[in-house]
């Protein structure tokens, strides 16, 4: 039965719109950048400038524009609209930015999604963009003067620091009752920050809050400013007395913060589909189907919401929907997420057919982007096909191995070949103890009969037959049955396998081959859609099964004896099997962490090595493997793993088979099937991997060095420090006469290249006289680099043309970013 009519509300662009430069701004848009961010200042669209990239204010909305110019993107990837709005905007700024975006939208091609963005409700696409984590500052722009300031150190403000993976911090009261036991808290007093660290918190909440606390000490304050952190009151008094000198005396206990809202998998299993029509000026909306969905429903005339589970509303707008749907998709988004009583924070996002990203496409049991009758299956098959004859590639090449499934080509040493049941049940059991003796270097997998992956296939060299029954009893108590048909699966070495099926007719597929084992005779049937390479592996499998007479048997021309053996003719599937290509799916990321017992994900978009932290526990999507990636350090839910990766695919909306293989990788001991899946692999990076208490601690001889601080705040005089006292855990280095500086880090790069700096500076951020290889630089340990190599800046003994096509912009441009920002570009190319 059709739903509620709803009003159908649509965004009528102010005549303030012609202000804006669309050809300008496509201009920018086309620059190297993947991130454009514009903010509505006095009704007018105004580039943000990328240092403050993260920074958004609470009475202001925003447009964010992402676009993939990863090498990895798949072609049509989708670029990525955002409309934020700050909870303080006022009803005509987010008119304007609505009217903003739509006419932006225009002036783009159909491949964009738009996004509605609540402050303080982001979703996990947006908030990917912004590491070490989003700034929400109070006020509006016209207030601070600047969207961030810089080098200035008469500030004293309280930031409320929370989230998982994605961390924000929210500007709050300066007092003791914003502080709660669970969440983070960062006093940032300009020359001195002291981040105080709940007693409640995760070791890995307060390494990722150190992270946010460390970037803002170098992008705001040039890294001049002191740090302090506050594990444990009693070991920090001097800290403690600082913050008290701010906020007043410490008196009660802190209260326990609201539990935060979470979404269960659960909660987003639960998929509808909705069709939406207008009668008369009423928005009609239809009930069509529940999970799982299937892709023909949606019709490319007409408009749709698909509803994940009250949290996320898309509307897909069909090829052939006219002008009008477009203009009205939000106000149709906004006025069902009303009618269902959702709240007004629901994510909305708006996608066109053709351009649907992966999140849309994974709610759909299968999802093709060809047309109808396309030969995409075939040419894929055969591409792989041809990609197998170069195996020994696969470690230097691990995008192929990931493709592929393969880490080698199986050959090796066999253990196990001819174990009994017993043997495997215990090596089962004892599969912990098997990976101590490896040292825990054993990537484990979980592999289920009928899904097996292909490396597993070609560590039998095509040999793998799967018998019915179990072994568990004597062949005298339990003799095997006189007739017994096997199904040939597979094409080479490397893909084949033979399983024992029901001795019966209705088991036989033209597309394969099959062998009958009868008393007498052994059948190889051939069915007529099966190739000739099918062919060749069923003569080889049949020396495996039996030693019987031989009598090969075309599908048609089966003598009396094969049906008999078989209980009689029976129908059976005749048309020819195409392999389930998944190369149209997107390969997706999530931290995995639990809540109230139930499996929380968060997803990591346009993930890289840098968003693996040794405190996770990573869920990495292929769509045809799981694998479950654990953090080196300590974390009680990793004995979990294996069983949220199936409650993962027990509750995937897509309705995913439970037989999928889980792999399970140890940080350190990734397999090319994993690492491939990266843009960059550093082998090297988890060696100089610091955890959080050696980051907090720091060198101790520096901390005996470090008696006292000696800084203004203000109007006040900081104590001095005791001889016995802690500046906090984290090692502080001495303050040196700091001047108020109004220059931005970006007018300090432009004198450190002109040579006006010190010589320190100047050497770090100026290209050096002779250039290197890049291979000479790249993944390179300090002692391997070549002689007057600084190995802290690598990147400076790159010629201008290798600068330029490793990193993709000028060494001036990337000289001109904040270090944070330098300093991840180098990981993922591995010059840091």
């Amino acid at each position: 039965m059709p739903g509620p009519a709803l009003p159908s509300g649509r965004v009528k662009a102010p005549a303030v719109c012609g202000s804006m430069d669309i050809d300008k701004l496509l201009h920018a848009i086309q620059s190297h950048r993947d991130l454009h961010i514009w903010i509505i200042e006095d009704l007018k669209l105004v580039p943000v400038p990328e240092k403050a990239y993260g920074n958004f204010f609470e009475e202001h909305c925003y447009l964010v524009l992402h676009v993939s110019r990863s090498p990895k993107a798949k072609k049509g990837t989708s670029s990525d609209l955002h409309y934020w709005v700050g909870k303080e905007a006022s009803a005509e700024e987010q008119t304007v930015l609505g009217a903003f975006m739509q006419r932006l939208q225009e002036a783009l091609c159909d491949s964009t999604v738009q996004h509605r963005e609540v402050q303080g409700h982001e979703s996990d696409c947006f908030c990917s963009y912004f590491r070490p984590g989003i700034i929400y500052r109070k006020g509006g722009l016209a207030s601070a003067g600047k969207h961030m300031e810089t080098n200035i150190y008469n500030i004293q403000r309280l930031l409320h620091i929370r989230g998982r993976k994605h961390v924000s911090a929210t500007e709050v009261e300066l007092s003791w009752n914003s502080f709660n036991t669970s969440d983070i808290f960062l006093l940032d007093l300009g020359k001195v920050m002291i981040q105080w660290n709940g007693p409640k918190t995760s070791i890995s909440e307060k390494a990722r809050g150190l992270a946010l606390t460390c970037s803002l000490q170098d992008r705001e304050r040039g890294g001049r400013a002191q740090v302090g952190v506050v594990d444990d009151e009693a070991e920090a008094p001097d800290l403690v007395q600082v913050m008290e000198t701010v906020l007043g005396c410490k008196g009660g206990k802190l209260h326990t913060a609201l539990p935060s809202k979470t979404v269960t998998l659960q909660q987003k299993s639960n998929v509808r589909l909705y069709h939406v029509r207008e009668k008369g000026k009423d928005l009609v909306i239809q009930e069509l189907a529940t999970r799982p969905l299937t892709q023909d429903l949606l019709q490319e005339e007409d408009c749709h919401i698909v509803d994940q589970g009250g949290f996320n509303i898309y509307m897909w707008l069909g090829r052939k929907s006219g002008l009008r749907e477009k203009e009205a998709a939000f106000g149709r988004a906004l006025g069902f997420i009303h009618a269902k009583g959702y709240p007004t924070y629901t994510s909305v996002e708006v996608v066109k057919q053709g351009a649907e990203p992966a999140a849309f496409q994974q709610l759909f049991r299968k999802w093709s982007k060809e047309p109808p009758g396309s030969n995409h299956l075939s040419e894929a098959t055969g591409k792989l096909n041809q990609v197998k004859l170069d195996v020994a590639k696969l470690h230097v090449q691990p995008e192929l191995a990931a493709q592929l499934r393969m880490v080698d080509d199986g050959s090796g040493k066999v253990e196990g070949l001819q174990a009994t049941a017993q043997d495997i049940k215990a090596l089962s059991c004892n599969a912990e103890e098997l990976d101590l003796t490896y040292h825990g270097a054993l990537v484990q997998e979980h592999v289920t009969m009928g899904s097996e992956p292909p490396h597993f296939l070609a560590i039998f060299q095509g040999q793998l037959v799967v018998f019915q029954g179990s072994t568990e009893h004597s062949s005298k108590e339990q003799p095997s049955p006189t007739m017994r048909l096997f199904h040939v699966q597979g094409t080479d070495s490397y893909n084949t396998k033979t399983m024992e099926v029901p001795a019966r007719a209705s088991s036989l597929s033209s597309s394969d081959v099959f062998l009958l084992v009868t008393p007498v005779t052994c059948y190889l049937w051939f069915g007529k859609g099966c190739s000739g390479d099918q062919r060749e592996m069923a003569r080889m499998v049949v020396a495996v099964i039996s030693g019987q007479n031989k009598e090969m048997v075309l599908e048609g021309q089966e003598p009396p004896q094969f049906w008999e053996a078989l209980g009689g003719r029976a129908p059976f599937p005749n048309s020819k099997r195409h392999p389930e290509d998944s190369s149209d799916f997107q390969p997706r990321l999530y931290e995995c962490s639990s809540h109230v017992g139930s499996l929380v994900l968060t997803e990591v978009a346009f993930f890289s090595q840098d968003s693996l932290d040794k405190y996770d526990i990573m869920l990495l999507d292929t769509w045809q493997e799981i694998f479950l990636w654990l953090g080196e350090a300590e974390n009680p839910w990793k004995k979990e793993a294996v069983a949220w990766g199936r409650e993962y695919l027990k509750t995937h909306p897509a309705g995913r088979s439970l037989s999928l293989p889980i792999v399970l990788v140890k940080q350190g001991h990734e397999p090319p099937t994993f690492t491939g899946w990266f843009l960059s692999w550093d082998p090297y990076k988890w060696t100089n991997n610091q955890s959080y208490e050696e980051v907090v601690e720091g060198n101790v001889g520096t901390i005996a060095t470090i008696t006292e601080i000696t800084a203004e705040v203000n109007s006040f005089q900081l104590p001095k420090w005791s001889s016995n006292g802690r500046a906090g855990p984290l090692a502080l280095k001495a303050f040196k006469g700091s001047q108020d500086s109004s220059e931005s880090e970006l007018e300090q790069g432009s004198k450190a290249r002109g040579g006006s700096s010190s010589p320190s500076t100047s050497s770090s951020r100026s290209t050096v006289n002779g250039c290197w290889p890049r291979e000479q630089l790249m993944h390179q340990h300090a002692e391997d680099l070549p002689d007057g190599v600084d190995p802290n800046h690598k990147e400076a003994y790159l010629s201008d043309s290798d600068f330029q096509d490793l990193f993709r912009k000028s060494k001036d441009e990337f000289y001109s970013m904040a270090k944070w920002r330098q300093q991840q570009e180098k990981k993922q190319l591995g010059l840091f």
